[in-house]
């Protein structure tokens, strides 16, 4: 029997007549967290059913998921796709700074949101500097670059201005204003570096109300005044509201973590941290202490930050990576510490939850291996869903050589995935 019913369909002959069976997609024989070992049958970007394997009808494409954990695919909740991929600007043998020619800015954007599809992220949401002599030209190749996706990875920008206060940052308002009208997805920005902080925060609430969309901000959270303040101001508003990384947390007493733990669970507001390291240059390095927040009963969502940026020129914008060291540095269970970077983060972006249940968006990663704690362990070969079809896929092969001693000692050899039907593995 079929572990969750299969959704009928609203009209079999309008599917029928619109190539419905050309669209479905069975994943077979994957595992599932529990253990269960099922087939997933996706339809019109949704999961339609979930049953013991062998137990569905598969009328379309068929990949064999045997030896895959099936989860829900992750997010990236905290990215800077203008700034992505310009580490190699600098040092002895760069050229000069990076481009900031609109083309080159979205040609870069691009290019990092696929790799970080490629890690499995369906969703993105990427901190986009406006104003000074720029302007406006990074966010709009942001945009760009997400009409150029679309299908691929959902791309939201986040609108991050640098001043907001005081006579210098008149021009700061009405940029985040026209931000929002060209399209961005949040407004945001990094009230530490304003003279008036404070000020800055309750800027960009007021116009997110205003303009009724959510809040994304950067910041070290490191005065605990001020971020009362902040939390009390955040409470009322309807909208979503994040910070990140708030690495300053975890240099409070005790006493003053628990407090600044307390108000922000009150407000509602969701704490993104960044355990691969800052992304900005003036935080402090440390990750915010989660454990603590979760206690509290704060949502905490994880993000990757900097890719391979001046900020961390190593930085690999990689979800799973994000859960390994939310697990073996900051002592989550690793079903924790991949919620934050899946259920977590897609629910910091608004996204609707996933679960591998009929009904559920068909946001997927399957990824080589038996239990979570070897996925985030080692995570080499993966296969990412979006909107039910395959959009990313990287295979890895790992081999031994024989024995000098000229026999065959028998050594583990992962052999090449076989060929489903459906030209998967």
């Amino acid at each position: 029997m079929p572990d969750s019913r299969p959704r009928p369909p609203d009209d079999h002959a309008a599917d029928a007549a619109n190539g419905r069976e050309s669209s479905v997609l069975t994943l077979c024989g994957a595992r599932l967290p529990d253990g269960r070992i099922v087939d997933v049958r996706l339809g019109g970007g949704r999961i339609e059913a979930v049953g013991t394997a062998g137990s569905l009808p598969a009328p379309g494409a068929r990949i064999d998921l045997r030896g895959h954990l099936l989860l829900p695919a992750p997010a990236e909740p905290h990215a800077h796709s203008d700034t992505a991929l310009t580490a190699d600007s600098t040092g002895p043998d760069a050229s000069g700074p990076a481009s900031r020619l609109p083309e080159d800015i979205q040609q870069r954007a691009t290019e990092a949101a696929l790799l970080q599809l490629g890690h499995g992220a369906t969703a993105l949401r990427s901190h986009v500097r406006i104003g000074d002599i720029q302007g406006l030209t990074a966010l709009a190749a942001v945009l760009q670059a997400r009409r150029s996706l679309r299908g691929l990875v959902d791309l939201t920008p986040v609108a991050v201005p640098r001043l907001l206060t005081g006579i210098a940052g008149a021009d700061g308002l009405a940029m985040l204003r026209d931000a929002v009208k060209m399209g961005a997805g949040a407004v945001g920005g990094c009230p530490d570096l304003d003279p008036d902080p404070t000020g800055y925060a309750e800027a960009v609430l007021e116009i997110a109300a205003e303009h009724d969309c959510p809040v994304d901000l950067h910041t070290d959270s490191d005065d605990p005044a001020r971020l009362a303040r902040f939390a009390a101001m955040a409470g009322g508003l309807r909208q979503g509201v994040a910070i990140g990384p708030c690495a300053g947390l975890s240099r409070f007493t005790p006493q003053a973590a628990g407090r600044a733990a307390d108000q922000l669970a009150a407000s509602g507001v969701t704490v993104i941290c960044l355990p691969q390291g800052g992304c900005c240059g003036v935080e402090g390095r440390g990750t915010a202490p989660v454990r603590l927040l979760r206690a509290a009963g704060v949502r905490v969502a994880a993000g990757s930050g900097a890719l391979r940026d001046l900020a961390n020129p190593v930085g690999r914008g990689d979800p799973l990576e994000a859960a390994f060291l939310l697990a073996s540095q900051s002592g989550l269970r690793p079903e924790h510490a991949y919620e934050a970077v899946s259920t977590g983060a897609r629910r910091a972006m608004g996204l609707p939850e996933v679960r591998v249940e009929a009904g559920f968006p068909a946001e997927l990663l399957a990824v080589r291996g038996e239990q979570l704690t070897g996925v985030l362990s080692l995570a080499y070969s993966r296969i990412v869903v979006h909107r039910g079809r395959v959009v990313a896929r990287t295979s890895a092969v790992r081999e031994y050589c024989d024995s000098e001693a000229g026999g065959r000692p028998g050594l583990p050899r992962q052999g090449r995935p076989e060929t489903g039907a459906g030209g998967g593995p």
